[in-house]
């Protein structure tokens, strides 16, 4: 019966877990977790152990200094700091609790990463080679446990570069993500339980990992030599979604060029040029693409991690993928087709949440069909809705709430990142607004019902048009928001907002302000399912 405390810092956040016997045989002792960084901790302890046939009860106290948080130098400029410079707004006390992994990038892109591509076939996103800057933080903002990246990641080296992402804490509390060409799991100690290639046949892992109901692993990927109608051979970019079993081996694929439309195009055309995903530019800022310049990309066979369409080019951008066990499907989020989508295991889509323009016969009849709260129809055209609801546009993180959701009525959380709202760039850019929203689906009527949003109040304050997410969490009924790519482009940098809410509520729980560094997502750790397995 282990029990461990982290003694917190005056007014800093209290870390205390049991751990169980396995664990405890584990680790050769008892795991210690959550200290603070350059600092001499206090940690303490209690226990029984067993001697000559009677049970003794201990308590000790130990002292334990933990070195700096430490990250790679890229020498921009810019780089100021660690990126977890964090001011705390709020914390309601049932949330103080809390422990967020926070999964950002030190942009720019790793200098050492620019010296390869893929080039044999063409196109792909193998360059995508970020510095990453993972941590938990608690509601102080205090970092209490840092990935030491550097031991696994190597920009220089095609097989073990790439940015992580994906991160998702498993049942056993270990981590599951992926980076470049590799998909790892370690526990929370750093414990290798497995680090793979990708199957020959993919490449280019980016985004989402999901560790599914089945016991199977689906992730983001790519074609690694796709054969196009045309006979160009490319690597496709952000468009595979592979289906691994426990050892590694391939169970199925779902290869989205086949299943949906690769030449809609007209979200591509009314994305922001200057912030297309990571690919940031903020000479393009408010341009965007032609459809000459599309035709031009094809006649002219150039491919690569660009906004486009067509396989080889960055026409889907697939950033989540969520398995439905309940019908054996599968969740995507595509952002540059602005559309949430639900392919079932026959490759057969079964639903679309996207506005109804642009696509092509034998999908537009699964475009989900509006409702007020009345179940009537609303009205729609061109992108815009009756009746306050609205799309997602260029959106990231599709989940299913499972505890919500029954029989043929599902949930679904989606961050709307705004970009290309209703088809269009706005003239003033400051206009665009970002949202957290839910979404109700009646699977069988084909409709769809907004039931909560945020942001929209807040206007341009947290727009960001890039990255984020949006996740319920059963154990406190609440979303966690992450705004993370706030300030893109800006001569400040990025400045993300960390928020959670109640379940309904429109008034943020808890909120943190990160400053220095561009997020992907973030989402709670439990310290507790770590190490009591």
């Amino acid at each position: 019966d282990v029990e461990v405390r982290i003694v917190p810092k005056m007014n800093g956040q209290e870390i205390k877990y049991k751990v169980s016997d396995r664990q405890l045989k584990t680790n050769a002792g008892i795991p210690v977790f959550g200290l603070y960084p350059d600092y001499l901790n206090t940690v303490e302890v209690s226990y029984t152990r067993l001697f000559n046939g009677k049970a003794e009860k201990f308590s000790d106290t130990y002292q334990f200094y933990a070195p700096p948080v430490y990250t790679r130098s890229n020498g921009m400029p810019r780089q100021k700091g660690t990126m977890f410079d964090t001011e705390v707004h709020t914390v309601h006390p049932d949330f103080k609790d809390r422990l967020y992994l926070v999964g950002n990038q030190l942009s720019p892109i790793a200098p050492q990463g620019a010296r390869f591509a893929w080039n044999n076939p063409s196109g792909g996103a193998l360059e995508w080679a970020y510095n990453s800057n993972i941590g938990i933080i608690d509601t102080t903002g205090a970092v209490r446990w840092y990935l030491f990246d550097i031991l696994l990641n190597e920009p220089s080296d095609p097989w073990s570069s790439g940015y992580m992402m994906g991160f998702q804490q498993t049942k056993d509390g270990a981590l599951t993500w992926g980076f470049g060409q590799r998909y790892v799991k370690y526990d929370l100690l750093g414990r290798e339980i497995f680090n793979r290639l990708l199957p020959p046949q993919y490449s280019d892992y980016s985004h989402a990992f999901d560790n599914a109901e089945n016991g199977h692993s689906f992730l983001r990927v790519a074609n690694a030599d796709y054969r196009r109608p045309d006979g160009k051979r490319v690597h496709t970019v952000r468009d595979v979604i592979v289906e691994l079993d426990e050892n590694g081996g391939v169970v199925d694929d779902f290869r989205l060029y086949d299943i949906l439309d690769p030449y809609r195009d007209n979200i591509v055309k009314a994305m922001d040029q200057g912030a297309v995903c990571l690919n940031i530019d903020a000479s393009k800022s408010g341009q965007t693409l032609s459809a000459e310049e599309l035709a031009k990309q094809e006649a002219e066979g150039e491919f690569g991690d660009i906004a486009g369409v067509g396989p080889g080019r960055n026409w889907a951008h697939v950033n989540s993928v969520d398995y439905a066990p309940t019908d054996d499907s599968i969740i995507i989020s595509s952002r540059h087709q602005s559309a949430v989508v639900k392919i079932g295991r026959d490759k057969q889509v079964k639903w679309i949440l996207a506005a109804p323009n642009g696509w092509r016969d034998g999908l537009k009849d699964k475009v989900l069909t509006p409702v007020g709260k009345d179940g009537r129809p609303l009205s729609c055209r061109i992108g815009k809705c009756e009746g306050g609801f609205d799309w997602t546009w260029t959106q990231h993180t599709a989940w299913k709430i499972d505890e919500l959701s029954k029989g043929d009525i599902v949930y679904v959380s989606v961050f709307d990142n705004g970009d290309g709202r209703a088809f269009v760039q706005p003239e003033d850019q400051n206009e665009k607004y970002s949202r957290a929203v839910v979404y109700k689906i009646d699977q069988k009527a084909m409709t769809v019902e907004q039931v909560w949003e945020y942001g929209k109040e807040r206007g341009h304050e947290l727009y960001s048009p890039i990255t984020s997410s949006v996740e319920y969490q059963a154990d406190k009924n609440s979303v966690v928001v992450y705004w993370a790519s706030i300030g893109t482009g800006s001569k400040t940098g990025p400045a993300p907002v960390l928020t959670e809410f109640r379940w309904g509520e429109t008034k943020p729980a808890f909120e943190m302000h990160l400053k220095g560094g561009l997020g992907y997502r973030a989402l709670p750790i439990d310290a507790q399912k770590a190490f009591v397995r």
